[in-house]
């Protein structure tokens, strides 16, 4: 790498964020990627981040981390987000650490608070049932208790915090993307998506945001959702600190999908309806 661009390593390249972010951003960073599919449009390192000696020499040179590297299967797989999760980012710090990276910014999810959606009214919301809920609601902040509804969002939840760690013990930045949901249609196709729904370019432009941020700023946590008209996580904070400006509307795309609780929940899970 010879450009004076900051040399950024892009963990899950080859997947649908990672790509997004090394296509259109390609301009203000010299990417390269790791993962464990071949991406030959930039330089590239295959490997699975969970084997710490194979993914070491990726980061030699690097300036900064965007850790996207994900297993997507079944959400409640815990040996397989044990393994890609919280090993493979523990692996992503530890080498960002002993290469002099300067940040390293997470790919972490809104799933670390899906768990209210058990409660009145993000439940309703996301299940479609808008005539149900009262105006206005109270929306959930990057401050609020963290509540997974699944083995993903609770592994996810100590990757933020390791972050914290390795932030304060080594003076590294970690900044957290607690990302809605991106879709490679760029639109929603189930109704229960109308609140959490991240349209693709509101997602680069926070990734950029993250990356462009100030060195002093060592470890946060910012919410990303578009600006849909039915979210309840609060993005005043990502506005405030990152001046990132959403400008998506999950509602704008008319679904023929009416929603429903079966969309929501399982069959283990209890419901308690507090208004």
């Amino acid at each position: 790498m010879s450009s004076d661009k900051p040399r950024v390593l892009i963990t899950g390249a080859s997947g649908l964020i990672g790509g997004l972010t090394w296509r259109n951003l390609g301009h203000k960073y010299e990417f390269s990627g790791l993962n464990r599919r071949a991406v030959p449009e930039i330089p590239n390192t295959q490997a699975d981040i969970s084997d710490f000696d194979a993914i070491l020499p990726a980061f030699e040179g690097i300036d900064m981390v965007v850790h996207m590297a994900n297993y997507t299967g079944d959400a409640d797989s815990w040996d397989m987000h044990l393994n890609m999760g919280i090993i493979g980012t523990r692996n992503v710090y530890e080498a960002a650490r002993l290469n002099g990276v300067k940040r390293v910014v997470l790919g972490s999810t809104g799933d670390t608070t899906t768990g209210y959606e058990m409660d009145y009214p993000y439940g309703e919301l996301a299940a479609g049932e808008y005539d149900k809920v009262n105006e206005p609601w109270r929306m959930l902040t990057h401050t609020d208790p963290t509540r997974p509804k699944s083995v993903y969002g609770a592994c996810k939840i100590f990757c933020e915090a390791l972050g914290h760690w390795y932030s304060d013990r080594y003076d590294m930045s970690v900044l957290c993307i607690r990302l809605g949901a991106v879709l490679a249609e760029n639109r929603p196709t189930l109704r229960r998506q109308y609140p959490g729904w991240l349209d693709q370019q509101d997602c680069v432009d926070m990734i950029d945001r993250c990356l462009a941020a100030p060195e002093s700023l060592k470890f946060d946590t910012f919410n990303a959702i578009s600006d849909n008209k039915y979210r309840w996580r609060d993005v005043g904070h990502a506005k405030e600190v990152l001046g990132w400006e959403p400008r998506g509307h999950a509602e704008d795309y008319d679904l023929d999908d009416q929603g429903g609780w079966h969309q929501v929940i399982k069959n283990d899970q209890n419901l308690r309806r507090e208004t």
